[in-house]
C-alpha cells in the first residue's frame, strides 16, 4: 500500500563538528556517502499519489447504504456500474455492459457483460455478479436503502450465461440506462448477513481505483486498479485527506500538503486567483440546496415517525415560510455571485429538466397568509400556533459549513419578519445525516447533487422513500408523501418518449413548490482548485464548463496526470511537503549541508509534523 499522507514525517541528519574540511570536497564527499540514503527516499518518493481535500464526514463504505457525496464518489472510484455518463456531455457509454438491446415492447433488457474483466482479488466479472447486485436490492430493504428506486418494479433478474443479464421490467423504463448502482462482487457479498453493515478493507472493486484503508475524520486511501479494464491509472494511489473546515483545507491546497479541493467559499475562491500555482475551476451546478420542512413525517406504514413541530403539518404555513426566502441576496451575499437562483427542483444544470420559474420573496403575502391562516402575533411579534403555542422552530445544519452557518442567519431574520422564532442548531454532517432520515428535525438544511437522469432526485419525494419506524431502510429528504406527486413519478418512469417525460418531470416540481415540503435556496456553482504546478489538467464533466469532482463518474480522478514536478522551479513553488522528486529530495539534501566557521553540518534526524496534525 502507498503512504502519502505520514502522520511524521522523519528525515536524517548528520552533524560533523571538530576540524574543517575541505570545501566543496567535504560535500561532496558527505553526498556520496548520503546516496544510498536518498536513493531509497527517491524511490518512496517516486509512488505518484494524488491527495484531495474533503471536509465532509464519510457515512459509510457500504455501497448499498452511502448516500453523502464523499460515500457516492468512492463507490464511484471503487466500482464500476452497468453504464456510466460520457465525460463529453453525459450521455450512457458502456461500463461492465460493453452492450444492451431492449425488446419491442421494452419490458426486457439484456446487456452483455464485457470479456475479460477482474475483479480486484483477481475474480473474473460476470453476469452472475450484477444478477446478484441487483436480486438482493430486490428482496433485502437494506440493500436497498440507497438506490432501491431503480430495482421497484422490476419482475426479474438473471444471468443465463457468464455474459449475459436479462432484466425484466412489469412496465417500460425510462432508467434503464442510467441504473447507477455500484456493481458488487457476488463471491464476496453472498457471505453477507447484515446489509447494513461495514465491509471490511481492502475493499474488492472493479473500478479504477480501490479502497484500502480508512480512518473516520482523518483519511481515506485508494490504490490504483492496475487491472482496471479501461487502463490503469497513471497514478499509483490517491488520498482523500481530512479538514475540519475549509479554511485549513485551502491552507493546506497553498503549502501543498493536498493537490486537489472544491466547495471553495467564494472569498477563497477569489484570494486563489493571484495565485500562480493553482489553477482554478467553476461550472454550471448540478446541485440543489435546499431547507426541508418537516410536515409530519410518517414511517413506511403510515405511522408518525420524529418530533417535528406538528403546527408545520398546515401547507399554508409551509408556503408563509417558503415565501419568506429571499434566495437573489443568498446567490449574492452567501454566494458571492457563484450560484444560480431558486427555481425548480432539477438543477439548471441539467436544463432539459430545469423548471426555470424563479421562487416568489414575498413577505408582505407571507405576513398576511398567515394573519389569515389564524397565527396571531403575540407581544413580542412571534405568532401562536393553533393551540396557542408560540410559534419557535429548531434550524438544522452542519457545523462549519458555509451555506449553512451563513445562510441561516438570512433565514432566520427574515422568518422573525413574518412571525416566525427559528434557533439555528449546527450539528456534525453525522448528526444532520441520522437527525433527517429519522424526520427529528422541524427546519433543516440539505441538498442533493442531481444526476443526468432526474429520476433518483425524484424519487426521494415519493411514499416510497420513507424508512421504517426506525429511520433505516430508505433514503427520505422531505418526507412527503403526496398520491398526485406519486402518481406522477411512476408516469415519468414509464414514459419513453423524451419530450413527455420532460413535461411530466417539470409538472412533478410544480406539486412539490405547491406543498412547500421543501424550498430551494439556490443552485451553487462547484468551486475548485488543484496545484497547476504538480498537474496536468483533468478531465471534466462535462467538457463544456464541467467539473473535477463529485462527477457522474470517474473521469476526472482517473485522468489525473502528474505533471511539472520535474521543473526546476516547481520545489520552490510548491511552498510545502509531498510533491517530491527525486531531483527535489536531493535538494534537500544538499540544501542540508551548511559550512559555519569552517564546521560542516549536514542536518540530523528530526521529526516534523504532518499535514495530519497541520490540519487542526
Amino acid at each position: 500500500m502507498v503512504t502519502s499522507f505520514p502522520i511524521v514525517e522523519e528525515r536524517w541528519y548528520v552533524v560533523l563538528v571538530g576540524r574543517r574540511l575541505a570545501g566543496a570536497g567535504a560535500v561532496v564527499a558527505l553526498v556520496a556517502v548520503m546516496a544510498p540514503w536518498v536513493t531509497g527516499v527517491a524511490q518512496a518518493q517516486d509512488a505518484k499519489v494524488l491527495r484531495a481535500g474533503v471536509t465532509q464526514d464519510l457515512d459509510s463504505l457500504n455501497p448499498f447504504i452511502t448516500v453523502t457525496r464523499i460515500g457516492t464518489e468512492l463507490t464511484r472510484l471503487n466500482y464500476e456500474f452497468l453504464t456510466t455518463y460520457d465525460p463529453k456531455d453525459y450521455h450512457p457509454v458502456p461500463g461492465l455492459a460493453e452492450k444492451w438491446e431492449t425488446s419491442p415492447d421494452k419490458l426486457t433488457w439484456t446487456f452483455t457483460i464485457r470479456s475479460g474483466a477482474k475483479w480486484s482479488d483477481g475474480q473474473p466479472i460476470t453476469a452472475q455478479d450484477p444478477a446478484f447486485t441487483f436480486s438482493k436490492m430486490m428482496s433485502d430493504t437494506a440493500a436497498a436503502t440507497a438506490n432501491g428506486n431503480f430495482t421497484q418494479g422490476w419482475e426479474s433478474v438473471s444471468a443465463p450465461d457468464d455474459r449475459t443479464l436479462v432484466i425484466r421490467t412489469k412496465q417500460p423504463r425510462s432508467t434503464m440506462l442510467a441504473l447507477d448502482v455500484p456493481i458488487v462482487p457476488k463471491h464476496v457479498w453472498e457471505k453477507v448477513t447484515d446489509f447494513k453493515a461495514e465491509p471490511p478493507l481492502p475493499l474488492v472493486g472493479s473500478g479504477p481505483f480501490i479502497v484500502q484503508d480508512y480512518k473516520a475524520s482523518q483519511f481515506i486511501k485508494l490504490k490504483a486498479n492496475k487491472d482496471y479494464w479501461r487502463g490503469a491509472p497513471k497514478i499509483d494511489g490517491l488520498d482523500f485527506v481530512y479538514y475540519k473546515n475549509v479554511d485549513a483545507e485551502v491552507q493546506a491546497l497553498v503549502k501543498g500538503d493536498i493537490d486537489v479541493m472544491n466547495r471553495l467559499v467564494p472569498a477563497q475562491y477569489d484570494t486563489l486567483k493571484k495565485d500562480p500555482n493553482i489553477k482554478l475551476n467553476t461550472g454550471a451546478g448540478r446541485r440543489l440546496n435546499e431547507i426541508l420542512i418537516n410536515p409530519g413525517a410518517t414511517s413506511a406504514d403510515g405511522r408518525p415517525i420524529g418530533d417535528g413541530n406538528p403546527a408545520l403539518k398546515d401547507p399554508q404555513l409551509r408556503r408563509a415560510i417558503a415565501l419568506a426566502i429571499d434566495s437573489r441576496t443568498l446567490v449574492d451575499k452567501v454566494w458571492g455571485g457563484y450560484a444560480a437562483q431558486a427555481a425548480g427542483y432539477i438543477p439548471p444544470g441539467f436544463s432539459e429538466f430545469h423548471l426555470p420559474e424563479r421562487t416568489r420573496f414575498d413577505p408582505a403575502e407571507a405576513n398576511r397568509m398567515l394573519d389569515a391562516a389564524g397565527y396571531a402575533k403575540g407581544a413580542d411579534g412571534v405568532r401562536a400556533d393553533k393551540q396557542g403555542k408560540p410559534l419557535r422552530l429548531r434550524l438544522l445544519g452542519h457545523a462549519g459549513t458555509n451555506l449553512d452557518e451563513q445562510a441561516s442567519k438570512y433565514l432566520t431574520n427574515w422568518w422573525r419578519d413574518i412571525g416566525i422564532a427559528v434557533e439555528p442548531q449546527m450539528v456534525s454532517d453525522q448528526k444532520v445525516n441520522d437527525a433527517t432520515t429519522g424526520a427529528a428535525f422541524d427546519l433543516a438544511f440539505s441538498g442533493w447533487n442531481a444526476n443526468p437522469d432526474p429520476d433518483y432526485v425524484l424519487s426521494l419525494q415519493t411514499c416510497g422513500a420513507r424508512p421504517n419506524a426506525d429511520g433505516k431502510g430508505a433514503t427520505p429528504d422531505s418526507f412527503l408523501c403526496d398520491p398526485e406527486y406519486d402518481r406522477l413519478y411512476t408516469e415519468q418512469l414509464q414514459e419513453t418518449d423524451r419530450g413527455k417525460r420532460v413535461e411530466i418531470v417539470k409538472k412533478m416540481q410544480q406539486v412539490l413548490a405547491d406543498r412547500a415540503t421543501l424550498v430551494i435556496l439556490g443552485y451553487d456553482n462547484p468551486l475548485e482548485a488543484y496545484r497547476a504546478d504538480r498537474w496536468a489538467p483533468f478531465q471534466t464533466q462535462p467538457a463544456d464548463g464541467g467539473v473535477i469532482l463529485n462527477q457522474q463518474g470517474y473521469w476526472g480522478l482517473y485522468s489525473a496526470t502528474p505533471g511539472r514536478t520535474t521543473d526546476a522551479a516547481a520545489p520552490a513553488a510548491a511552498g510545502g511537503s509531498g510533491g517530491g522528486n527525486t531531483g527535489l529530495i536531493i535538494g534537500l539534501v544538499v540544501a542540508g549541508v551548511v559550512v559555519v566557521g569552517g564546521v560542516v553540518l549536514l542536518v540530523g534526524r528530526s521529526r516534523r509534523r504532518g499535514a495530519a496534525d497541520e490540519r487542526e
